[in-house]
């Protein structure tokens, strides 16, 4: 199977660190989808944050999205708050959140369930489904999740992924045995 995962473009809130809310593309995440040139999926799935529906939107002008992708982790009440703040306020709680994969924003999920959430809809994915290519608009820790399952690394495996906005990570393979092609910027 092929499978293209591509992170949203930017938002206020990946511009200035912050975590994620359900936010929309800010002006020049808008004009950076809208450059990018990518081949036609067979299948497109999209996670259901309004970033990544822009972004699919954007990207494919037209394109029906064929089923949802994984959504990124849930935030939950550092929904749009920046690091620096949650240091200041509850720095046990950032730093069990940074060292332990179980560790969870208040009312959100962890890195290790992340993980485990992304392997399985990954490894549920039809390996022999010959329709061509697969593409997800996802967010970016969606992709280091997919990125660590493919490589093994475990949960401590998605802070050593890098993934800007409008990054592409090209995956072949199936349930049990996933190979990273490539993770790069999405070709303007």
């Amino acid at each position: 199977m092929r499978l293209h995962l591509l992170t949203h473009a930017a938002t206020a809130a990946s511009r200035q660190a912050r975590f994620p809310a359900d936010e929309p593309l800010d002006d020049g995440g808008r004009r950076a989808a809208g450059s990018v040139s990518l081949a036609a999926p067979d299948r497109l799935w999209c996670a259901p944050a309004r970033r990544c529906r822009e972004t699919a939107a954007l990207v494919l002008p037209g394109r029906a999205v064929d089923g949802d992708a994984p959504a990124g982790p849930a935030s939950g009440a550092w929904a749009g708050r920046a690091p620096g703040e949650l240091a200041a306020e509850d720095p046990a709680a950032l730093q069990a959140w940074m060292t332990d994969p179980d560790g969870a924003p208040p009312g959100g999920e962890s890195l290790a369930a992340l993980l485990a959430r992304v392997a399985g809809w990954m490894d549920g994915l039809d390996a022999d489904d010959d329709r061509g290519l697969a593409l997800a608009v996802v967010d970016p820790p969606v992709v280091r999740a997919a990125v660590a399952h493919a490589l093994g690394a475990g949960p401590a495996g998605l802070w050593r992924v890098d993934v800007a906005p409008l990054t592409l990570a090209v995956l072949t393979g199936r349930a049990g045995r996933w190979n990273l092609r490539a993770l790069a910027p999405a070709s303007g």
